[in-house]
């Protein structure tokens, strides 16, 4: 999906195609389109809405249900051509969901943002103006693809990853996708401190209930509490590998008193066999000697 040049990342742009059931969409399937921009003039671009039509036709006759309904680009961020693009493809869908997907390696977190395009109505009364406003996405599986994976998986275990090591990854990969939406936020306020960007009330009003949220650290009973809880998963942890070590040594002398035994057997079978042995020599040389 990714073109790249010696100097710059070259943008890619598709088609998606899916199900809308009037409150979640379902983008099953896509498809690649000719796009071309210019690199000096981000305004400069092209698409061949002709090879749109010949592909969705084609498309209708293997899923008549599967419907256009969003068009994609691999930005990774917004650019200055999306909302012009947005229009044009307003001439085959009523009102396209535009997807960003971030095809960089040191992505953290989901790869695709959903934007639809709105008219933002300002405070001051002035004219309104296009813009686009994020919605919720996830990517997952369908219960047939979860069952058809689970199969093909079930016979696979790496015996190198253990499941400490998955949840150490998993929560240092949380961990990394808090700070990069920390820095967004972060950017965004510094921007319209400083006049740059337009303030949104409604996205202050967020931060404020999501800083509203946050524990008071200098109240001192708040911090007792902490530490007491703290303090007591700590002593959880204490006693769990004090617990394991007295089971590991445990088996260490239960083992060792086996092997002892088994040695002591088998010293006990060799001296009789060999008793055995010298008995027998004894009887026939006496019965030669008869």
């Amino acid at each position: 999906m990714v073109a790249t040049t010696t100097e710059q990342l070259t943008a890619l742009a598709g088609t998606t195609v899916s199900q809308d059931n009037g409150k979640t969409i379902n983008v099953a399937n896509s498809f690649g389109i000719p796009f071309e921009e210019d690199e000096k003039d981000s305004k400069t671009w092209f698409l061949d809405h002709n090879y749109i039509e010949g592909m969705y036709e084609m498309f209708k006759k293997v899923n008549a249900r599967e419907r256009m309904i969003g068009w994609y680009h691999t930005g990774p961020k917004l650019r200055a051509s999306d909302q012009e693009i947005n229009d044009l493809f307003k001439r085959f869908i009523a009102r396209p969901v535009m997807v960003i997907v971030d095809v960089r390696p040191d992505t953290v977190g989901i790869p695709t943002d959903a934007y639809f395009a709105v008219e933002e109505i300002k405070d001051d009364g002035t004219e309104t103006r296009k813009t686009f406003l994020h919605v919720p996405s996830a990517i997952e599986a369908e219960e047939a693809e979860e069952i058809g994976v689970e199969h093909l998986l079930r016979d696979i275990k790496d015996s190198t990853t253990t499941t400490l090591a998955t949840r150490v990854a998993e929560q240092l990969a949380s961990l990394q996708g808090l700070q990069s939406r920390l820095s967004d936020i972060q950017k965004y306020l510094v921007d319209v401190a400083s006049g740059s960007m337009p303030i949104n009330h409604q996205v202050i009003y967020h931060l404020q209930d999501a800083l509203n949220l946050l524990p008071d650290l200098s109240d001192p009973k708040l911090t007792q509490s902490f530490a007491a809880s703290t303090n007591d998963q700590m002593l959880v942890v204490y006693l769990s590998s004090l617990l394991r070590s007295v089971i590991a040594l445990h088996a260490l002398v239960d083992n060792k008193a086996t092997i002892g035994r088994a040695e002591l057997e088998e010293d006990g079978v060799k001296g009789a066999s060999k008793k055995k042995s010298e008995e027998e020599a004894v009887k026939k040389s006496e019965d030669k000697k008869d």
